[in-house]
């Protein structure tokens, strides 16, 4: 189940895309061949007009083919692609990003008027108060107790139960001096935390450090505090979370190529699936916030000078208006060379990321390791 939403939603976004492609190159007199979704072998199709509808086998993309796309084999057709003027073949470029941003805005419009979850607000519900105390722990050997109500971890103010976890899982040295109270009585103890591994969302497993306390079991779902708004505040609300998605990811980007972020930080089409099925045990709402932002980060992707993506058409179109005329059929070949020959690298590096951060690279070293 899991990934056939998956799969269903990235044929949304594959579909959203290639339709902004071709409903701007209908507009502007193109003529569209086919318009695919997924690669490879046809499953199906159906012709409407000049263009045939397809969808092949492989799930991870789509096409659309405009009639004289390839400067080569062009005719001069006026319903050519080649034919039409610089604006417009930008514009028809241009037009897939486009409408993956605006499915990214409904999709968060979306979230905030179905309403989410304010972890912040919530977290303030939830009492910095033990509820139980797991046995032979670090907590029950200090002498915690059920019912304690934290105050502070070493210096550091608890007002919440996430104040807590966060105060002892970015704690370091040997002990932790917890004071609390108990009754009418305030006191200090000493904690030795335990490092245990704890998986995530990808199944990695990282060392936390804990002190096996649970906290007080909420009393119901009136201590989830759900925010949504009305149509029009939800439109301003999601304007922002798009910009705010798309000023953290250029930021992410730029940082990775100053050095400051490791490019094992990128996500592909297995992490993807992880966090979408992460994201359904959740609620609807946030894996409507999900799409979004793979919505937006595809756009933005698609958006990279490169050859075949469409920033590289994009920055080829710009020298043409610049120069008046387009580059060498030569030199253009050259340029689509060595663009897809760093697509194809940079989608071998995300491959392998992924399949390291959910451990397979090490199941696989492992497997092979002699002995």
């Amino acid at each position: 189940m899991h990934f056939l939403v998956f799969i269903f939603i990235l044929s949304i976004l594959v579909l959203v895309h290639e339709w902004g492609h071709y409903i701007t190159a209908r507009k502007c007199g193109v003529r569209v061949e086919q318009f695919s979704l997924g690669f490879g072998r046809k499953l199906w199709s159906r012709r409407r007009g000049d263009t045939e509808f397809l969808i092949c086998a492989i799930p991870l993309g789509g096409y659309v083919k405009m009639a004289g796309d390839d400067r080569q084999h062009a005719k001069g057709s006026p319903d050519e692609f080649y034919s039409k003027s610089v604006g417009q073949r930008a514009l028809i470029v241009l037009m897939g990003p486009v409408i993956n941003v605006v499915l990214a805005f409904v999709c968060f419009w979306l979230v905030f008027m179905i309403g989410y979850v304010d972890m912040e607000l919530s977290a303030q519900k939830i009492p910095a108060v033990i509820g139980e105390v797991r046995k032979a722990s670090p907590a029950e050997k200090a002498g915690l107790m059920a019912g304690d109500k934290v105050i502070s971890i070493n210096g550091r103010k608890v007002a919440h139960w996430p104040d807590l976890q966060d105060s002892v899982r970015e704690s370091s040295g040997s002990h932790l001096t917890v004071v609390l109270t108990r009754g009418e009585e305030t006191m200090t103890k000493m904690v030795t935390p335990a490092q245990e591994s704890q998986k995530d969302i990808f199944g990695r497993e990282h060392p936390v450090r804990l002190i096996g306390v649970g906290q007080v079991p909420l009393k119901s779902s009136e201590d989830v505090v759900i925010v949504r708004y009305g149509p029009i505040k939800a439109f301003g609300r999601a304007f922002q979370e798009l910009l705010d998605v798309t000023q953290k990811t250029y930021r992410a980007l730029y940082e990775m190529c100053i050095g400051l972020r490791s490019p094992k930080e990128v996500m592909g089409l297995v992490g993807m699936f992880q966090v979408i099925k992460f994201a359904m045990t959740i609620s609807l709402s946030f894996v409507l916030h999900i799409v979004g932002v793979i919505s937006a980060s595809l756009a933005i992707f698609n958006l990279l000078p490169l050859i075949p993506l469409d920033g590289g058409h994009l920055l080829l179109l710009g020298i043409e208006k610049i120069r008046g005329r387009a580059l060498s059929a030569k030199l253009d070949h050259w340029i689509t060379r060595v663009g897809f020959s760093l697509i194809l690298m940079l989608a071998v590096f995300v491959f392998y990321v992924d399949f390291e951060r959910i451990g397979l690279i090490d199941k696989v070293t492992h497997f092979l390791k002699p002995g």
